[in-house]
């Protein structure tokens, strides 16, 4: 038996109980967390923005230490660390097939397998795929990646969402090159994974925009040059720092309808404009014909960073090792399981950076 956070029902709070998890069957990994981050996805799964098979276990973020391995598994062995990936690629898919293992068709599927059950019985399913909001966890052995040399694990939960996604924004969807201007909207732990990324692109002007003013000092140690707190003269303020023009590319890490018009309003005639954040279908975003003609922007959607966890890693280690990556600057709070719903809350409210469960 082990503790995890379980959510019951959609709209429920989480619960702290203990789980029974079987032994890894063929092609299966049994993983003891280190530490599990708690993202915003984690929230819209639990408040059913995005749908997910319950009872759960939530968590997708996170790494650890490998306990034991069921047959034909050889990339990681009892004793290793890894980081898990809540979304592998089947590799066979039209998606895969073409490059693109960020959209794979597969990679949800075993969301809906039964991952464990409670004291009483009652079956629990993985969330996305690794439920790591639990001190150890059994998954598919394409979702564990070895850890990087030399990271400690509880940094390295960071790497498996909010670092691949930020990252992932800055260099894979938006392609920003060196010497542009960059505004990002949103300074949650993704957003501050963005503002890195953007530093480490060579960007010239880091505009960081939050509806907070305690947020200000953890975005300039990020990589922000300059700061504006979020209003309806947003678009205004971007423009005045970026010579009139507006920025060259924005990127949008809320979710929301008017912060994703505001992310479009701030890029300049042209510029390129990146929605990371997940929003609800209620959240319609309207433009009209002649704007789209007349801005020549450009505005697209980023599925967890337009990310390859096995190639990209490897580089986000080597920024690591540099230096140019910090990791631990992405938290502001270190919890257990049960302060999980107050993270939840304090990410409604735009307070805080990452909150990271260490067990």
């Amino acid at each position: 038996m082990v503790r995890a956070a379980v959510l019951s029902a959609v709209g429920s709070p989480l619960e702290v109980a203990e789980i029974s998890l079987p032994e890894p069957g063929p092609g299966q990994v049994r993983v003891r967390l280190a530490a599990a981050g708690v993202c915003h996805s984690d929230l819209s799964l639990s408040d059913g923005t995005m749908r997910v098979p319950v009872p759960a276990v939530l968590g997708h973020e996170g790494a650890g230490t490998v306990v034991s391995v069921g047959e034909g598994v050889t990339h990681v062995a009892p004793g290793d660390g890894v980081v898990l990936n809540w979304a592998p690629s089947c590799g066979s898919c039209h998606a895969c097939s073409i490059g693109e293992v960020w959209l794979c068709a597969d990679a949800l599927t075993g969301a809906g397998r039964v991952h464990a059950v409670t004291a009483d019985g009652t079956e629990l399913h993985p969330g996305l795929n690794v439920a790591a909001f639990a001190e150890e966890t059994v998954v598919a052995a394409n979702c564990v990646l070895p850890a990087p040399a030399g990271v400690s694990l509880i940094d390295a939960a960071l790497l498996g969402c909010a670092v691949l996604t930020g990252y992932g924004a800055v260099h894979h969807s938006a392609r920003v090159r060196e010497g542009e201007s960059v505004v990002v909207h949103g300074v949650g732990g993704v957003g501050l994974a963005t503002l890195q990324a953007a530093r480490i692109a060579g960007a010239a002007t880091v505009i960081a925009v939050d509806v907070s003013p305690e947020k200000e000092e953890l975005a300039r140690r990020a990589g922000a040059t300059e700061y504006v707190i979020a209003s309806d003269t947003t678009a205004k303020e971007v423009r005045r720092l970026t010579g009139g023009r507006g920025a060259d590319v924005a990127i949008e890490c809320v979710g929301r309808a008017t912060t994703i018009r505001a992310a479009w309003d701030s890029t300049r005639r042209g510029g390129r404009t990146t929605v990371v954040g997940i929003g609800g279908k209620d959240q319609q975003v309207t433009f009209n014909a002649l704007e789209l003609f007349h801005w020549g922007r450009t505005l697209s959607g980023c599925v967890y960073g337009n990310s390859d966890p096995e190639r990209d890693l490897p580089a986000l280690a080597s920024h690591i090792h540099e230096g140019t990556l910090d990791l631990a600057a992405l938290v502001t709070d270190r919890i257990g399981l049960e302060d999980i719903p107050s993270a939840f809350t304090a990410m409604r409210e735009g307070r805080g950076g990452r909150a990271l469960v260490v067990f």
